[in-house]
């Protein structure tokens, strides 16, 4: 059976009940996240560009546009314009191996399709648990190897987006391998473009409506070639290297990605660099230094040897790939928060004064298992002392466990900001808390117009 229509079974024969109880807490948490960080990104101009986009296309009202009032649009659309406003606010969620956005992908496109075709918010938590599930599988057998060729990781959350809508759909097991087969025929994305400009919230984007469109296309009756993951000059030799195609399917049910891999972020920016931010933080805090005692800051990481991106951040996309922002802000203010994504922050004297000042330096040698996003940082003063901290993985990884708690602070402070009123803001979230026993998505998207 080729490793297509082994994912369209698991995909399409997994029971809800079947679904780890935790599992289910994250897929709701991951609702909760997406819409968050869209909150945030609804004004940014490249999510503004996009939505005017679709907007002027037009079509069907088939599904809600977050925080736009009345505006629905097909389902394709709507999920590529609410994944572009989650992810260009760099505060949705990723996947800590690799970085990869799968959660907003599964988010945005099942709520887009589950409200076009009326599903029961069961049904939805289950696509989104699913589809993120099987993102991470490819994600496995891929072992980093697309970023060494330049490929951005929208080409593997695309597949949670078309998983979850095919599940939504309630498309046979051949159709659903149609699904993941044509969108792994559709998908792109240059990593280089992403760490510098808007590039990464336009391929999120394309991987919400790719994989959503590739449903829409297999249910249809659409075909492509049933072994083009594992084929040669397939998905995986052409995006991989070396890949072990028995890796997605050997043990289905046994391990879940979103209890072991995923991270939501609880503060905003690039996920690898959160855990440099808690160390730095921690590290100020044990030291009780101030920014002007400073002399140098180094970051160890596994894995990030000599990476950390823009030295002098200017604007958000700097501030969110740049590790050595992180280490000044939680050195600084020995704290990270959501208010360091304003201007106020990325231009702050007393963070600036320190940028100069971090360095990266040879990654850790021990311990390299316990690392997951994690860093260590060294503090060292002018009068020549040294205090380390080190973060294994950052708050809100599934690893360590997340609270309810956090991210309901997150759904608060973010959505707060957007253009709903604070009774709708605390309606939505006391739906999103239990969005498994939602009759339809109606329920949660007719609060965010």
């Amino acid at each position: 059976m080729t490793v297509a229509l082994r994912l369209g079974e698991f995909i399409t024969e997994s029971k809800f009940e079947d679904l780890p109880s935790l599992a289910k807490d994250y897929g709701e948490m991951l609702i909760a996240s997406t819409i968050a960080s869209a909150a945030v990104g609804f004004n940014l101009s490249s999510s503004s560009i996009i939505r005017q986009l679709e907007i002027d296309r037009g079509g069907k009202p088939e599904s809600t546009i977050w925080f736009d009032g009345s505006v629905r649009l097909p389902a394709a659309a709507a999920a590529r314009v609410n994944a572009v406003a989650s992810d260009a606010a760099a505060s949705d969620d990723s996947d800590l191996r690799n970085i990869v956005h799968q959660g907003t992908t599964a988010c945005a496109s099942a709520l887009a399709v589950g409200e076009r075709f009326c599903s029961s918010g069961e049904d939805i938590v289950a696509a989104i648990v699913l589809g993120y599930e099987t993102a991470g599988r490819i994600s496995t057998v891929m072992q980093c190897t697309f970023k060494d060729k330049g490929f951005h990781g929208s080409i593997i959350a695309a597949f949670a987006g078309a998983a979850a809508a095919a599940r939504l759909m309630r498309l046979s097991v051949d159709k659903t391998a149609q699904a993941l087969l044509i969108t792994a025929t559709s998908v792109g994305g240059l990593n280089a473009a992403a760490d510098t400009s808007v590039a990464r919230e336009y391929h999120a984007g394309q991987a919400a409506t790719s994989g959503v469109q590739a449903a829409l296309a297999a249910a249809r009756g659409f075909t492509v070639e049933r072994e083009l993951f594992e084929m040669k000059l397939g998905f995986f030799d052409c995006f991989g290297r070396d890949a072990d195609a028995s890796l997605i399917t050997n043990d289905f049910g046994s391990r879940w990605n979103i209890l072991t891999e995923m991270g939501i972020k609880l503060v905003p920016g690039g996920h690898p660099h959160h855990g440099v931010a808690e160390a730095a933080a921690k590290a100020a805090r044990d030291a009780g230094v101030e920014p002007e005692e400073v002399e140098l800051i180094e970051i160890s990481r596994p894995g990030y040897a000599g990476f950390a991106n823009p030295h002098n951040p200017t604007d958000l996309i700097g501030m969110a790939h740049s590790a050595i922002f992180f280490a000044a802000a939680g050195v600084a203010d020995r704290d990270f928060s959501w208010i360091h994504a304003s201007a106020d922050k990325i231009t702050d004297p007393r963070i600036r004064m320190l940028l100069d000042r971090v360095r990266m330096v040879a990654p850790p040698t021990s311990d390299l298992d316990r690392y997951k996003g994690g860093a260590r940082v060294t503090i060292v003063t002018k009068d020549g002392k040294k205090t380390s901290a080190t973060v294994y993985a950052p708050k809100g990884a599934a690893i360590l466990g997340i609270d309810w708690i956090d991210v309901e602070a997150k759904y608060r402070t973010l959505v707060g900001r957007a253009n709903i009123s604070a009774g709708n803001v605390h309606a939505s979230l006391g739906v999103v808390r239990t969005f498994r026993q939602v009759e339809s998505a109606s329920a949660l998207l007719n609060l965010l117009r």
